[in-house]
């Protein structure tokens, strides 16, 4: 993966206003080391996770293979969006495996009774997951379809499978009694850092991807370059940030990706939106993630990225390889020849260098990751780098980066109102 910020360099050059000159990005760079003790110190296995043993996945995904015609994913949050990510990436893989998988990431009644009638309870595993065991949206889809599977005559630990706490929670327990299938999420991996354990390879193991090299991929990222450069990152959305570029535009130009920026807007939402500092200073601070994708928003949301306010930073995610579909080889009128002899990946490809010239134009900061082609690698190269970069970021920022207060006095209350 490459981590382009030519644009930027462009742009300070006509505005430091809108952008980062070298004085003002190397002093950061140079703190790299401090600020990589820091991260590491504050005991985050996110960081492990590419050396786990992935033996109990792969031996799971292996003796279910052929049982069942439909997997449904019960969770909410980072137990869903990672999952979520991996199979948006893997859609073709998906089918191949031959499995329909139903992605239940909210408590909407509509949204259940439909997946209700679309699935043979005798012929769907359900894969519950939940880091606490207690998420009262997770289990409140848990008991539903148990009494369900209950009431068809069904053996409740041949159709459910636990992701949860290796110790504690309610799930853990009835796991332990009712002898359930179930993987450990690390007592020390938040849910927004837990696609690259069991939260995420459970799920890629049943539809045939090779974990071993995703994760292979996320140590990848782990090389003191490619830290180097998740760092780079950090230090500039910081840096952007102090001058008002407070929302930060993840767009992939591939479709494929397209759910990796709603996975990284609540890895960045949940872990730089903080109210206090690590000092207990009231800071209010944080950066707002906005989903894009390429090219499809060049025609809803470019028009407000080129010349609405100037307070973002655009990142841009490149695939090099694309299929080689051809548009139309001949027979086409005359105003549309530029369009002869090419494939639809050339012109998205002109499309990306069109956005990012145009913007830089108009003196809007943008960098570019590159990846060469999207696979099992490639993605878990992808996902290690986001977590990494906010790590960093948290640190610049002096905030924790790995609680959520404002989302734990939500459950609190909710609780509180159901018992009223």
């Amino acid at each position: 993966m490459q981590f382009n910020t030519t644009n930027l360099t462009k742009i300070s050059q006509i505005s430091s206003n809108h952008s980062l000159t070298s004085l003002e990005l190397e002093p950061f760079l140079q703190q790299f080391s401090d600020i990589f003790e820091k991260a590491k110190s504050r005991g985050q296995g996110f960081w492990d996770l590419p050396s786990q043993n992935i033996t109990e996945i792969l031996e799971f995904a292996k003796s279910v293979n052929g049982k069942y015609s439909d997997v449904v994913i019960l969770g909410i949050g980072g137990s869903m969006l990672g999952p979520i990510c991996i199979l948006g990436a893997f859609e073709g893989k998906n089918q191949e495996s031959g499995l329909k998988i139903h992605c239940l990431d909210n408590i909407d009644s509509d949204q259940i009774a439909l997946l209700e009638s679309q699935i043979n309870l005798s012929k769907t595993l359900f894969l519950v997951q939940t880091k606490s065991g207690t998420t009262p949206e997770t289990l409140a889809q848990y008991f539903y379809f148990r009494e369900k599977i209950t009431q068809n005559n069904l053996e409740i630990r041949h159709h459910f499978v636990f992701v949860t706490d290796p110790k504690i929670g309610y799930l853990r327990q009835i796991a332990t009694e009712e002898n359930i299938p179930s993987f450990p999420i690390p007592e020390n991996v938040g849910g927004r850092f837990s696609v690259l354990c069991p939260v995420g390879l459970v799920i890629a193991s049943l539809i045939g991807l090779d974990i071993a090299k995703m994760l292979k991929g996320a140590e990848n990222a782990l090389s003191q370059d490619a830290l180097q450069s998740s760092f780079r990152l950090s230090c500039i959305q910081f840096l952007l940030s102090q001058k008002g570029k407070k929302i930060n535009v993840l767009m992939p130009y591939s479709s494929r990706l397209r759910l990796l920026a709603n996975w990284y807007t609540q890895l960045l939402s949940e872990s730089v939106g903080k109210e206090f500092d690590l000092e207990g200073r009231l800071v209010n601070t944080g950066i707002t993630p906005l989903p894009a994708l390429g090219a499809t928003d060049q025609h809803s949301q470019l028009q407000l990225f080129k010349e609405g306010p100037n307070d973002k930073l655009l990142i841009f995610v490149n695939i090099l390889e694309k299929t080689n579909l051809p548009i139309c080889g001949s027979n086409l009128p005359v105003e549309f020849n530029y369009l002869k002899n090419v494939s639809f990946g050339q012109l998205l490809a002109a499309e990306l260098e069109a956005t990012k010239t145009s913007l830089t134009e108009s003196n809007r900061p943008n960098v570019t990751l590159t990846l060469t082609k999207i696979d099992e690698m490639s993605v878990g190269n992808l996902l290690m780098f986001f977590q990494v970069s906010v790590a960093f970021l948290g640190e610049l920022l002096n905030i924790n980066t790995f609680d959520q207060p404002g989302v734990e006095r939500s459950k609190v209350l909710t609780r509180e109102f159901l018992r009223k």
